[in-house]
């Protein structure tokens, strides 16, 4: 039966001096798995720890291996333009599962517990089974009963990571679109929740919406 991989007794352990992140993602964690046995992989990653609103949005990807889309990277080097044609071109050829942990959510654990668990059900989301995962960041999701490993910058080491980052980001931002209509006065759809200038005049302003993180400062008062 598998096991769960503890972060630090990742199954492949990897020093965190020994990649180059200029090269760009690419497939040589998911092949390292499959070497050892375990195949499908899937690559996990969120967005949204850092914003004052709105939910967290976690992202797991199979991706096909004879047929990934050209151009994956860290989604934060994208432009906009390209995140949303990797999106389409990810979802037509990949397994994807989405999970969001909304601002209420996390306000009542925290972000870490909230973007963990997010990432947990997006992986027992997919429609089929992965038998290896790849984590962005250190942690490993507790209750994700597969072999993994945790890849600290993993969006910009692995490809099936890079992929997650992408379907989290594209859909974290269209979801903040949305919300920007319902709540107009806080410009979600220019910001997507995160702390502008902009957005903590409009809060000082208007208040908080039920949408913000009343466990975040500003708006949590100590």
């Amino acid at each position: 039966m598998p096991v769960h991989v503890d972060s630090s007794k990742n199954l492949m352990p990897q020093s965190e001096l020994d990649f180059d992140l200029s090269k760009g993602p690419d497939f040589s964690s998911e092949l390292k798995a499959k070497k050892a046995g375990y195949w499908p992989v899937a690559g996990l990653d969120e967005a949204g720890r850092g914003p004052l609103a709105g939910p967290v949005v976690a992202a797991a990807v199979i991706l096909d291996p004879d047929n990934i889309p050209d151009g994956l990277n860290d989604s934060k080097k994208l432009t906009a333009k390209k995140r949303e044609l990797l999106f389409d071109q990810i979802m037509a050829t990949s397994h994807v599962s989405i999970c969001s942990n909304s601002a209420k959510y996390i306000d009542q654990s925290d972000i870490r517990k909230a973007s963990l668990d997010a990432m947990r059900k997006a992986f027992y989301g997919l429609e089929i089974k992965a038998e290896f995962a790849l984590v962005d960041g250190r942690d490993i999701p507790h209750g994700l009963n597969v072999h993994a490993n945790a890849l600290v910058k993993g969006d910009g080491r692995s490809l099936s990571i890079a992929a997650a980052s992408i379907i989290a980001k594209v859909t974290r931002d269209r979801m903040m679109e949305y919300a920007g209509g319902l709540y107009p006065e806080y410009g979600f759809e220019k910001h997507a929740g995160y702390g502008t200038k902009a957005h903590r005049e409009a809060i000082e302003e208007f208040g908080p919406c039920p949408i913000h993180r009343f466990s975040f400062k500003p708006i949590r008062k100590d």
